[in-house]
């Protein structure tokens, strides 16, 4: 049986208000070529300046993915002939870092919530500029080059080919998401264009040498990773099944009709006539052993004190979700996967006498589905933390019912500033614990199930259950559940004179 290999490149805007070699700002959605500077235009004369800020950002995702860093980087140009590419090149530094083990322990596969470790794999990190955008217009059949987001700073990492399937592909795409978000170094809205993922994806048999591969680039959603990748592999499997031959070409992901179609085909070597940038010096990384002794650590980049920065990273929060709260691996992997809703769980926990494990439940199956099916997110929710905490000790304390609480969250969602006790005082939600309107209750529901009454009179108790359910019916889930099954336990589990007869019925058989 043919199996895919998949290897990903993957490409994350680094986040800085200049780009990498101009002081041009950078910002989403800015007019057409209103952010360039002489140096992006390449006019003659203008020179390269490093941007700081983005070095850093480079070795701080270095360090946070497990590389070991190269103290000494050269800068290369890699010559394009884009119309969106004024210089006709893009500067570089390969192998800028080297990644020795892979940063993820354990990851969800996407969709299925499962956890699959990871092997260690060795993966080239590189530091390099954005490319400009072309625009084709049929109405006015022009064409337009936005140079706005040329020039702009990257961090490229290079996945091996050690995943099988595009499940596993995107999952590993938004565990590196967590990762550059919590960082700050990039915010990896790939909707936005700031984290894009070219895929590589060929099938062959166990044991063989890998098949042709094929390339299906830029995909801008996780989604979307995962149908290329499966689709591709399913495509590569007939074609070869059938006696065809696979061919080295670049691909596109159609999502309307949710297959790949080709771009261009690999035939012929491009020559990109790679040469030493002569207008940058080498990059130099300081650590606290090579730091000479007349010089700050604020006057240079150094390694170890952007490592004292690093800032909690997406599997330690986890772990210590977990540890904190008692709450299970694949409940963390959803708090952290979804913008904003670990921050919403824990200021429910505060404000709440309810178990965490109850807390989560409610957040992850209720607040969290109702924000999927209104497709809103966390930051958005109509229903507040503390209005949840609210209905929870409304729960906690025996006020409402499960059934109850449930509703008075439909109506929280309505977002018409009430409380969750307003809610349940105006739809007469409470429960009810007068003992004598629920005795009349039970008895009527005694006399009108005599088959269960017979039921249980022959021992049976689990029967008992039924005409719970039953009085909560009436009660229209009011009723207070341990207070009922008191009632219909003295009525008829305890009632001496059926005890009598119970017994009297095993001596006679």
């Amino acid at each position: 049986k043919l199996v895919g290999v998949v290897g990903l490149e993957i490409h994350a805007q680094i986040n800085s208000t200049s780009k990498l070699f101009s002081g041009s700002q950078v910002q989403f959605l800015a007019p057409p070529n209103s952010l360039v500077s002489f140096f992006d235009a390449s006019l003659p004369g203008t020179l390269p300046v490093l941007n700081r800020r983005c070095v850093e950002a480079a070795v701080m995702t270095a360090l946070a993915l497990n590389c070991t860093i190269n103290k000494k980087s050269l800068f290369d140009r890699k010559h394009y002939f884009y119309a969106d590419l004024p210089v006709g090149s893009f500067v570089f530094s390969l192998f800028f870092f080297v990644v020795y083990s892979l940063f993820f322990g354990l990851f969800p596969l996407l969709f299925k919530n499962l956890l699959s470790p990871r092997q260690r794999c060795s993966t080239p990190f590189a530091l390099h500029t954005e490319y400009g955008l072309t625009v084709h217009c049929r109405v006015q059949c022009r064409t337009h080059i936005l140079v706005c987001v040329a020039g702009v700073g990257l961090v490229e990492i290079v996945m091996e080919p050690d995943m099988c399937c595009g499940e596993e592909a995107a999952a590993a795409v938004r565990e590196l998401q967590l990762i550059l978000k919590a960082l700050g170094t990039s915010r990896a809205n790939m909707a936005e264009g700031q984290l894009r993922v070219d895929a590589n994806v060929s099938v062959h048999q166990p044991g063989e040498p890998y098949g042709v591969r094929t390339e299906v680039k830029n995909i801008n959603s996780t989604r979307f990773l995962a149908r290329a990748i499966d689709y591709e592999i399913q495509r590569q499997t007939e074609v070869l099944e059938e006696g065809g031959e696979v061919i080295n070409e670049t691909r596109a992901f159609d999502y309307k009709l949710g297959c790949t179609v080709p771009m261009r085909d690999k035939e012929g070597k491009q020559d990109y006539r790679f040469m030493p940038e002569p207008n940058l010096p080498p990059l130099i990384l300081y650590d606290s052993k090579t730091l000479p002794a007349n010089v700050s650590p604020e006057q240079v980049v150094s390694v170890d004190h952007i490592q004292e920065e690093l800032p909690e990273l997406p599997a330690v929060k986890r772990a210590r979700l977990v540890d904190q709260y008692g709450i299970l691996p694949e409940h963390s992997f959803t708090l952290m996967n979804e913008d904003g809703l670990m921050e919403f769980f824990q200021d429910v926990v505060k404000g709440t006498r309810a178990e965490p494990r109850k807390v989560i439940g409610w957040v992850i199956n209720g607040l969290l589905g109702l924000l999927k099916l209104h497709n809103l997110p966390v930051s958005q929710s109509p229903i507040s933390p503390s209005s949840l905490s609210e209905l929870l000790n409304l729960l906690e304390r025996g006020i409402i019912s499960s059934s109850a609480a449930k509703q008075v969250l439909q109506e929280l969602w309505k977002g018409e500033g009430k409380t969750a006790l307003q809610v349940v005082e105006e739809k007469k939600l409470g429960l009810i614990h007068d003992r004598e309107e629920l005795e009349q209750i039970c008895q009527s529901i005694i006399d009108g199930s005599q088959n269960e009454v017979a039921e249980i009179r022959k021992g049976n108790h689990k029967v008992l259950n039924r005409l719970i359910g039953l009085v909560q019916r009436a009660t229209k889930g009011r009723a207070d559940p341990v207070l009922v099954k008191e009632i219909l336990k003295e009525k008829l589990v305890c009632n001496p004179r059926w005890k009598k007869k119970s017994i009297n019925q095993s001596i006679n058989q």
